[in-house]
């Protein structure tokens, strides 16, 4: 019997021990969780140790270790400082060159950082602006562009391979080419916005015109002078470049400079003329440049160098840029490469011994020698923020309406392509990823155009819009078959399709923006030490490196414990502002989730690999792909918001979030797999991968949502309107019984516009038909001659039979290609 109660005292005193410990874990965690000070964690610790029965010396020795953390002045000099050799010695913080240093510098930090932290607050989130027009912005897109666009004739350009010159006389008049410089040099002074709109509706009729209207309104001489010019400078070619006097182009790109942009071997010298002046002789070779063969002046940006220190600044001044007269002696703009055949002016140019006075060809003078890289990379944190994600928009609503009517309109065994289950699932693609991508455009827009230039989400933006521009094409020419790859008038994608790599390719290629970009500048922008760290570890700022060394200590503590307890509550413990809509509450949770986790392996990776990280591309491209469907994700949540959560969009919503999520698991699946920390891969692939993989934080899509999808963009006109609102698409309605030489004049939105109306019109009257047949009221015939039989037995009215023959009419003509006698296809369209 003492045996008996011993044991039982024992498996108390067990059970005791082991609710303790538990309970003790449990409460650590929930500390970090809240990211409560060490002040709690040091009370809370000494609580535990006297309750698991510590003897006094260890509670006295915790104590005084803890006091030693707890006043700052004693930690910075007995801990922070060797922890600060040791780390210098180890190398283990990455060096950063002054280039690097630049670009890091560049604009300022928004959401992202919120997304970085591991604990996004999305009530400020969702607080942010959202982009709108100015009434007076809304009336140029009403007039100027609505003309500008009926005046394209994308197909004519195409052929004829040049933008019109009666096309570019308008431009210049109507003040295109002067949207971003302000109304007192005779500009639009339009807003980051009005730009974007502007670009996307050009885009969605001619990308050769959207190109012309957008590169002078991108970086390049206005943009700069804008900035950095001189009020001499200004007062001279701002009023000019407005109105169109001049045309701009700008610079860049070498054969061995491009996204190393740091070594551009084009060069300046500094000289002293015979008048006491100084001069620069200027040698470039330049390729890709967008405009540069109409040009009248060239933004360059080019090495200087100053032999003779005439500026006092040393010999190596840096990247500078200057404006450059075409007309300067030495300066050849006379070739031009051939961008896929699109037919926009993009040029090599040459510059040999080009003699320019230095205080009114360098941009700012010569206060502005060697800033030209700071110039380049705080003009590009917005631009890339604009231009290309407007085009990538314009063309995705051009696609999803031209495939959902064609969808619709196009018939095979008797029913609308559309509604079989193959083509549900791009035309889903397609819709989904236009909703995303506007809700993405304006929400950035909304950051610039309050004077924020976010680098890290631009460069986002650029990436993902381009990438998912590229997807949603390739679905279009796929639903649209023949008549997407029958190149003439009537085709609406094709010059999209074509033109896609371009996007891909300019302002940073995608691959370069992906793995060097996004997480390369995100990991020290918007990590809240790491900057600091390594600034204070270069500056031997001990006080500084105490406060962001311990600052991220906690950081990653609080981040682990909340990754663990989100990761087991999936997501439960994390809260959606107040008012969501129950069914996209859990979304905010599993980007909670999701931030916690990343910021966790961001951690980690910067602590294990240091200044190796950003070698390893294939890894910084994976946080890269897990950050930006962060960004998109929160993106489409403040439309849904900002559109007043409407039912209607939650097809679109579900569909896009549970889109992004997978690819976010599928970045960490691969993060798990492939992050080598010493002696703990085993445990990262082995275990915390295969729970990762258990419990996963997103799936794809299910069928029921792309089938709502592409049910509503062809069937709810209220919808279809609204999701592809801003783009160029003729919805006057012409009438069906056009002769076909007539309705070969008729453009082909408008032609699509109109069969879309009828057959939906007609559909009642089928489905009336369709049913008489089933049930043996009429026998089963194609055709006319059901009609026939149904309007016989008077299923169908008079009227609905004239609307049945009406819509045969207009779907026969809607789906036509262009064809051509030889003649006509070995010659340029006449004007």
């Amino acid at each position: 019997m003492e045996t008996l109660l011993s044991y039982s005292g024992y498996f108390c005193q067990s059970d005791f021990l082991g609710l303790w410990i538990l309970g003790s874990v449990v409460l650590l965690l929930f500390l970090g969780f809240f990211g409560l000070p060490l002040v709690v964690w040091a009370v809370v610790g000494l609580l535990l140790l006297f309750g698991f029965g510590a003897p006094v010396w260890l509670l006295t020795l915790y104590a005084a270790v803890m006091l030693v953390f707890l006043i700052k002045p004693i930690r910075t000099v007995l801990v922070s400082s060797i922890v600060m050799r040791v780390m210098k010695k180890l190398g283990v913080v990455p060096s950063i060159s002054a280039t690097e240093r630049t670009a890091l510098e560049a604009g300022v930090v928004w959401v992202e950082k919120d997304l970085f932290s591991g604990k996004p607050n999305f009530k400020n989130i969702m607080a942010e602006p959202y982009a709108k027009l100015t009434q007076e912005e809304q009336d140029f897109m009403n007039g100027p562009v609505e003309e500008l666009c009926k005046l394209s004739d994308p197909w004519k350009i195409w052929k004829n391979r040049e933008v019109p010159q009666d096309l570019w006389k308008f431009i210049r008049e109507k003040g295109f080419l002067g949207m971003i410089i302000p109304k007192e040099y005779g500009g639009l002074g339009f807003s980051a916005m009005a730009h974007s709109e502007v670009v996307m509706k050009i885009a969605s009729r001619s990308l050769p015109t959207s190109i012309s209207v957008m590169v002078p309104n991108s970086l390049g001489p206005a943009e700069l002078l804008i900035h950095y010019g001189t009020q001499k400078q200004k007062d001279h070619w701002l009023p000019r470049l407005a109105k169109g006097d001049e045309i701009p182009c700008f610079g860049l790109t070498e054969p061995l400079a491009g996204s190393d942009a740091g070594s551009i071997t084009s060069s300046g010298v500094v000289f002293k003329g015979d008048d006491g002046k100084l001069y620069i002789k200027l040698n470039w070779k330049k390729r890709w440049i967008t405009l540069a063969g109409i040009s009248t002046v060239i933004g360059l940006a080019f090495r200087l160098r100053d032999p003779e220190n005439l500026l006092g600044k040393g010999e190596d001044i840096g990247i500078t840029c200057a404006l450059i007269p075409s007309s300067a002696k030495g300066v050849d703009i006379s070739r031009r490469h051939d961008p896929l055949t699109i037919p926009f002016h993009n040029c090599p140019t040459t510059g040999v011994d080009v003699v320019v006075p230095l205080e009114d060809a360098v941009v700012g003078g010569s206060g502005g020698c060697g800033q030209g890289w700071s110039m380049l990379m705080e003009c590009l944190a917005a631009g890339r923020g604009i231009s290309l994600p407007a085009q990538s928009t314009g063309g995705a609503k051009l696609a999803y309406r031209t495939a959902s009517s064609h969808s619709l309109i196009r018939k095979q065994f008797g029913v609308s392509i559309g509604k079989f289950e193959g083509v549900e699932e791009p035309l889903a693609r397609i819709g989904a990823s236009t909703y995303a991508l506007e809700a993405m455009r304006r929400f950035t827009l909304g950051a610039l155009d309050k004077g924020i230039k976010p680098p890290v989400v631009t460069a986002m933006m650029k990436y993902q819009a381009t990438e998912m521009g590229r997807r949603v094409v390739n679905d279009a020419m796929d639903i649209m078959g023949g008549a997407g790859i029958s190149l003439g008038h009537r085709n609406l994608i094709a010059e999209g399709y074509v033109a896609t790599p371009i996007g891909i390719t300019v302002e940073g290629a995608n691959i370069m923006t992906r793995t060097l970009i996004i997480f390369g500048q995100g990991a020290l922008r918007c990590h809240p030490f790491a900057f600091d760290e390594v600034s204070a570890l270069e500056s031997g700022d001990t006080n500084k490196f105490d406060t962001a060394f311990w600052g991220h200590i906690g950081h990653v503590v609080s981040n682990a414990c909340r990754s663990i307890l989100l990761s087991l509550s999936r997501g439960y413990l994390a809260c959606a502002p107040s008012g969501t809509h129950p069914k996209v509450r859990i979304h905010y949770r599993r980007l909670t989730w999701a931030s916690a986790t990343f910021a966790i392996l961001a951690d980690i990776a910067m602590g294990s690999l240091g200044g190796q990280l950003k070698m390893k591309e294939k890894i910084t491209g994976r946080f890269a792909d897990i950050f930006s469907n962060m960004y998109m994700s929160v993106c489409v949540l403040r439309r849904f918001k900002e559109d007043g959560q409407r039912e209607e969009d939650l097809p679109y919503v579900q569909y896009f979030l549970k889109y992004s999520m997978a690819e976010i698991q599928k970045g960490f699946d691969g993060l798990f797999d492939n992050l080598k920390i010493p002696g703990l891969r085993w445990f990262f692939k082995g275990v915390l991968g295969a729970w990762s993989r258990i419990n996963s934080i997103g799936s794809q899509a299910t069928d029921g949502w792309s089938h709502l999808i592409s049910n509503s963009m062809m069937y709810s006109k209220e919808q279809r309107d609204r999701l592809t609102d801003g783009i160029y698409w003729v919805a006057e309605s012409t009438h069906g019984t056009a002769t076909v030489q007539s309705r070969a004049q008729i453009d082909q939105t408008a032609r699509l516009e109109n069969a879309f109306v009828i057959v939906t019109q007609a559909e009642n009257a089928e489905r009336k038909i369709r049913s008489a047949i089933k049930s043996g009221a009429i026998p089963k015939k194609k055709g006319k001659a059901s009609w026939d039989d149904a309007l016989a037995k008077q299923i169908i009215s008079q009227e609905e039979y004239r609307l049945l023959s009406e819509a045969d009419q207009v779907r026969y003509d809607a789906i036509l290609v262009d064809d051509y006698n030889e003649t006509e296809y070995q010659n340029k369209i006449q004007a």
